[in-house]
């Protein structure tokens, strides 16, 4: 927080008058503000209404910033609703009897958060399967650990029914209930679990410090003759800056090894074409059946405890597959275009950002944080080698409360440039 307020001090920028308009007086901006968390999350249109008539409130000021961001953030994480304090099962649905998980591991004051994803298939699935695998490793790590169950138990139950909404709403609200570092969340299953991890720790890379699947992987892509060709889209290729070890034995008559030794070429195929993946382990061995490694979950945790997430990427390779899925470390796309691939570089010196993609990204938009971008000097944007964007950028309280989230407070966007 100290650093983003002493990077805010340094704007001393003016909103263009969009407006010509009289500012909105302090009291218009609170009741503005307390419209907005009133509304519920689904309210999209109102949201974006209010947020549209605050962008004309200027933070360029370090006294406005911190006034108004201790307002966002104090009414933010009061409308996150909180989960239980103490290890257990609960529905998330109680009246219903849905959305069955499991709290345990470190709960006093945890380093850590861990989500652990069962194995299962067709009519078959228990979160006691993966607590009983994890939670003591999750104790012996810090870490508070939750074991959801898929809602429905269908071959692809993490990515199914619902789940993986829920998934990322459970751990939104653990990080606020027990004042997680949301740097260190990880994502480890076994079987359908390792497919669960490597599958909704791709899609939602920018909220993971790392991640270790254990004889399961991302969904194989066949041919005609049942050759295995490819990985499924928006997996390897949005993993580009995700610590990653993968167990996989190749006895294993349940998981055959193949589809995860061809996602490790697919990493290799994408890391000659973008780089990164530098923190990617393949550990392989050959006795393990579709057992756990020697030495249970918390030799393959162990692996990836001390990797932190870097919230603020230079480097970002994306590939959207989820409509629903509209932000991504610092792009941000309302209606993503699926399994089109983009990548964009940020130079800190010369203050640009660096877009390529095949598509024509209608919409794009990429988001400033004064933890990465220079608010004194113009931004510049550049798409597929042509300049189409330089101005300074312009702190406003509009953009900082549409972006902001209680769970992911040090990750902070007040201004954004749109592609097109």
């Amino acid at each position: 927080m100290g650093r983003l307020l002493t990077a805010c001090a340094l704007l001393t920028l003016c909103l263009p008058c969009a407006a010509q308009s009289k500012p909105l007086s302090s009291s218009q901006i609170k009741k503005s503000l307390a419209q907005y968390f009133e509304l519920e999350q689904t309210a999209e249109d109102e949201r974006l209404a209010i947020c549209l008539k605050l962008q004309n409130v200027d933070l360029s000021k370090s006294s406005t910033f911190k006034k108004w961001f201790k307002s966002v953030s104090k009414s933010a994480e009061k409308a996150v609703a909180k989960l239980p304090q103490k290890s257990g099962e609960y529905f998330f649905w109680e009246n219903s009897k849905r959305g069955f998980y499991i709290i345990g591991g470190e709960t006093k004051k945890p380093k850590g958060l861990l989500i652990g994803m069962h194995g299962g298939g067709v009519g078959s699935g228990d979160a006691h399967s993966s607590a009983s695998g994890m939670r003591d490793a999750a104790q012996k790590l810090g870490w508070l650990a939750i074991f959801p169950e898929v809602i429905e138990k269908t071959e692809y139950g993490w990515t199914d029914s619902g789940t993986e909404e829920w998934i990322i709403q459970l751990i939104e609200m653990a990080i606020v209930t027990y004042d997680i570092d949301p740097d260190h969340v990880y994502f480890s299953g076994h079987s359908m679990g390792g497919y669960g991890s490597w599958t909704l720790g791709a899609h939602h890379a920018d909220k993971v410090a790392a991640l270790a699947p254990s004889a399961g992987a991302p969904t194989p892509v066949y041919d005609f003759d049942g050759n295995l060709i490819e990985i499924q889209n928006g997996v390897v290729a949005n993993l580009r800056n995700v610590p990653m070890v993968v167990f996989q034995s190749t006895d294993d008559p349940r998981v055959p090894p193949e589809a995860n030794q061809a996602a490790v070429k697919e990493v290799a195929k994408f890391k000659k074409r973008f780089g990164g993946y530098g923190d990617f382990t393949y550990w392989e061995v050959a006795d393990r059946q579709h057992r756990y490694p020697e030495g249970g979950m918390l030799a393959l945790l162990n692996k990836i405890k001390d990797f932190k997430r870097d919230v603020h990427q230079l480097h970002v390779v994306w590939q959207p597959t989820l409509d629903w899925k509209t932000q991504f470390y610092w792009m941000h796309w309302q209606e993503p275009v699926m399994n089109v691939i983009v990548e964009g570089e940020f130079n800190k010196e010369a203050n640009t950002f660096v877009v390529s993609s095949d598509a024509k990204l209608s919409g794009f938009e990429i988001l400033l944080s004064p933890e990465m971008v220079d608010f004194e000097r113009e931004v510049v944007v550049e798409f597929n080698g042509t300049e189409i964007a330089r101005r300074m950028p312009k702190a406003n309280l509009g953009d900082l409360l549409y972006f902001y989230s209680a769970s992911d407070s040090e990750r902070v966007y007040c201004d954004r440039i749109k592609l097109r």
